[in-house]
């Protein structure tokens, strides 16, 4: 409990909240980031330092430079691997994505096979290593995603960040498989929505969806698109408990809720629907079908097809019970999110 622990991507939208609770314990966190002279992209985190009882380090790392980590990771008993490219608008998946995601993945784990200290890796995956659609969930067995499912319905052509979520978390494996002195948990989230600690910095796509519900793109209606929804506060939580509690083990499913567009904004209705555009009524999937693909090149007519008035199911039994978690109300979580914006000018 009193040796160091190291957070690639450490001032990310997951890993600023993880930062936070390592240091309210009291750790000592080596926080690996692409440029440690970027205050913009760290003051969050040393404002956060300064009111609690942890210490943080900054360290500058590159998920594509080879060693640029083994500093960062010195006497280091747990590496929690967050970093990661989340790019949708892109021209050649294998380069802007895969490569990063697989030989990032590989480079971190291999600078922790020669670092004697690091006993355990909890690695931040995703839903998308275990589905593509909405529709895969209901061709999972008893008809919902469990830990034993893996996607294989994306391509380099279709969906490929979930294709690059996979293989970076096969890679991860195959390379934990391989040695026996340190062991590998994985945490899958859903769609991540929550309040961000640096929103002014943020790349999450949670944000792209809250302005598209607040701004009057969706007041004509939402698409019944179903997806699992969880709080960023409790991947953190789930991400802190990962490492530390001693019989967490395997792929962890981080789903809150099962939901979909149109239940995250009327949500919202009760308490800013007097103040803002937000959708009321579910915009019909013929239409979707005609509009969608002129409005957003990632909404092609077989991702509505697989996705639009299908729900989302999945078993998160598992975490609730070897992790002991409880989830935030879905109110809560898209509240808190969307007042962030609302405070910070976005919307």
């Amino acid at each position: 409990m009193s040796k160091p622990v190291l957070v690639t991507g450490a001032n990310g939208y997951v890993a600023s909240w993880l930062v936070k609770k390592l240091l309210e314990e009291g750790k000592t966190v080596h926080a690996a980031v692409r440029d440690p002279k970027n205050q913009e992209k760290i003051a969050h985190l040393n404002e956060v330092a300064s009111q609690t009882s942890g210490t943080i380090k900054f360290f500058g790392s590159d998920l594509l430079q080879k060693n640029s980590y083994r500093e960062a990771m010195e006497n280091c008993e747990i590496v929690f691997h967050t970093a990661s490219p989340f790019k949708t608008n892109i021209k050649d998946p294998k380069t802007e994505l895969i490569d990063p995601a697989v030989l990032g993945t590989q480079n971190v784990l291999e600078t922790v096979n020669k670092t004697p200290s690091v006993k355990r890796v909890v690695l931040t995956s995703s839903c998308a290593a275990i589905y593509t659609d909405a529709i895969d969930t209901h061709k999972a067995p008893e008809g919902k995603l469990t830990e034993d499912v893996w996607n294989t319905t994306a391509s380099i052509d279709y969906q490929p960040y979930s294709l690059s979520k996979t293989l970076a978390e096969k890679k991860a494996w195959e390379i934990a498989e391989g040695q026996s002195h340190w062991d590998l948990v994985v945490i899958n989230p859903c769609l991540v929505m929550g309040p961000a600690l640096n929103p002014s910095h943020t790349t999450s796509e949670s944000i792209n969806i809250l302005k598209m519900l607040g701004d009057g793109q969706m007041k004509a209606g939402a698409p019944k698109m179903g997806t699992g929804i969880v709080d960023v506060r409790d991947v953190a939580l789930a991400h802190y408990r990962a490492g530390y509690l001693a019989n967490a083990q395997g792929r962890y499913i981080t789903a809150a809720h099962e939901s979909d567009f149109l239940e995250m904004g009327t949500v919202l209705l009760p308490k800013y629907g007097d103040q803002y555009p937000l959708p009321k009524k579910a915009i019909p999937k013929w239409l979707i079908m005609i509009v969608g693909p002129l409005t957003n090149k990632l909404f092609t007519r077989k991702f509505i097809r697989n996705n639009v008035n299908i729900s989302w199911k999945a078993d998160n039994s598992k975490i609730k019970r070897e992790l002991g978690m409880e989830f935030r109300p879905l109110q809560e979580t898209m509240e808190d999110s969307f007042q962030v914006l609302i405070d910070q000018k976005i919307l």
